[in-house]
């Protein structure tokens, strides 16, 4: 059954609560009122295309979900309906989970500015995990008769994710959505959230299709008969040169398209590596310790010093809130291009892609220690003291001396006092995700973006400002002071009022820092002077 969040029940959450700042957008993104005829108002292109228009959102619980979410209540205020497939967790049904949602600090501009707009959100109970998106058939109809526009953004990003799972949620649940948009006759436009590095077995990735690792039918199938324990076992020889099961079941899904979509109005929206916000709803908004995040979190709290990653090749990051952007205008683009006929060729491809505007990871590396260095955090355990390390060797030697031989020592002393030791635990899994990490940082593709370039001039200068995305704009030395911000107050969750006191604290443990290395460096020299002078006797 499908569920309408009304108006009551809502919780405003402030911002300064929350420790962030209200962002300082491009534009204030006018008109800002619900519930009106389309005619009514100015509306930009973009605006009018999502006027008067009912959307299905798969994945609107996850990160570029609620983004898409409140950008589109807040910017396009012409929209009818917004559709969220939703399913129950810990005991929360899916209306009391979208309530949860909706909490979310993010959403507080969008409740300031767009106060009724609960009146625009219907939860829809199912799961991407079961067949038939686990929608019951009274919904289905629903969905079927009402909604004009679709973004199948949910997805297992888990890069260890295991491979049944990761089949049935992003290859067998596209297919369920495609087969659910063929009976939609009012659809205008569906866009498949991919992502960049779907066949980054290649160098080079064009805004095309490439051959899948397999055929999406017969992953399936095999999925289905064999038992999990086997699928484990083959699940490398089944990867081959995919370095993970989620780039492999995107290649996978990303075919898919090619084969079913026959003549809907589709497109595939490739991001790279999404993070915090550069400017809206609110600066350096974040929820999520994926890829880089993870990494610039346990450095700043001291955790993590080491990682393996060629800081001279360039880091593909883009922000979350000009990815969301550039995903609204794809719908736009894929419904302003008339395909001829079936032809997969005429399906639009956009490569999301820092091209225009890039930074290595030594850069993102120096900028994030940089501003993480002046806003330390209250949770640190040591002082910060991270690098990357290109050769293996290197940070293998890294990785025994300065994370698991500490890790030991602090264990050991706290299993003498009686406590329950635990570093050598999170230690295991940091080196787990650093693991998963590896092949992104060490290697480099070209990307081409001509779609997305060729998107923006196609925009007018209002949408242009309004849902912003061109990478060029990007201030990257502004972007990583409120992204290290943000990764301090939204997932480290230490509030700005505590930064006094971290400073206090960061300041005692630079001291200890240097004292230790001061220590470590005279046994090292007095331990070298006693090996030469056993030698330099010996020989004697």
């Amino acid at each position: 059954m499908v569920e309408v969040l009304m108006e009551s029940g809502g919780q405003e959450v402030a911002i300064a609560e929350s420790g962030g700042s209200r962002a300082e957008t491009p534009t204030e993104c006018t008109p800002k009122v619900t519930h009106i005829s389309p005619t009514t108002m100015n509306f930009s292109p973009l605006q009018e295309f999502y006027a008067g228009q009912t959307i299905f959102i798969t994945g609107g619980t996850g990160f570029l979900g609620k983004l898409l979410i409140d950008k589109l209540l807040r910017c396009c205020p012409g929209i009818k309906f917004i559709y969220l497939l939703v399913r129950p967790k810990k005991g929360k049904d899916v209306y009391q989970r979208v309530e949860n949602l909706i909490d979310d600090p993010l959403f507080a501009r969008l409740k300031e500015e767009v106060p009724k707009f609960r009146h625009q959100i219907g939860a829809v109970a199912g799961d991407c995990s079961t067949p038939g998106l686990g929608i019951s058939a009274a919904d289905r109809a629903t969905l079927a008769r009402e909604v004009s526009i679709v973004f199948h953004v949910a997805a297992t990003v888990r890069f260890d994710e295991k491979l049944k799972l990761a089949v049935s949620i992003n290859v067998q649940s596209l297919k369920d959505v495609l087969t659910l948009c063929k009976e939609m006759p009012k659809l205008k436009s569906v866009i498949h959230v991919s992502t960049a590095y779907a066949n980054c077995p290649q160098d080079t990735i064009d805004e095309k299709f490439y051959e899948p690792p397999i055929q999406a039918n017969k992953l399936i199938a095999m999925m289905d008969c064999l038992n999990e324990k086997l699928i484990d076992d083959i699940t490398p020889q089944l990867l081959g040169k995919w370095p993970n099961t989620y780039a492999y079941t995107k290649a996978v899904a990303e075919n898919v398209v090619k084969e079913e979509a026959e003549d809907l109005p589709i497109g595939i929206f490739r991001p790279a590596i999404v993070i915090s916000t550069y400017q809206e709803p609110i600066r350096g908004w974040i929820d999520n310790m994926y890829g880089p995040t993870g990494v610039a979190a346990g450095a700043g709290t001291g955790l993590l010093r080491s990682i393996h990653c060629d800081g001279s090749i360039h880091a593909n990051v883009v922000p979350g809130d000009m990815a969301v952007n550039a995903l609204i205008a794809s719908a736009w683009d894929v419904a302003s291009t008339q395909r001829q006929g079936k032809d997969a060729i005429d399906i639009p491809i956009y490569n999301y892609v820092c091209n225009e505007n890039q930074i290595t990871y030594n850069q993102l590396k120096e900028m994030s220690a940089k501003h993480g260095i002046s806003i330390p955090t209250n949770k640190a355990i040591w002082y910060y003291s991270f690098r990357n390390n290109k050769y293996k060797i290197v940070h293998l030697f890294y990785v025994y001396f300065l994370h698991l031989l500490p890790a030991l020592l602090i264990d050991t002393a706290t299993l003498c006092v009686g406590k329950q030791p635990s570093l050598l635990k999170i230690y295991k899994k940091i080196h787990k995700f650093m693991a998963v990490l590896n092949y992104f940082t060490t290697k480099e593709w070209k990307f081409t973006n001509n779609r997305v370039k060729a998107m923006i001039e196609k925009l007018t200068p209002e949408d242009q400002k309004n849902f912003y995305f061109d990478i060029k704009k990007i201030v990257w030395d502004t972007y990583f002071q409120t992204y290290m911000q943000g990764i301090r107050v939204y997932l480290i969750k230490d509030p700005l009022d505590t930064l006094p006191q971290a400073r206090v604290k960061w300041q005692r443990m630079y001291w200890i820092h240097q004292a230790t290395k001061f220590l470590l460096l005279y046994v090292f020299i007095r331990i070298s002077w006693a090996a030469i002078s056993a030698i330099l006797s010996y020989t004697v």
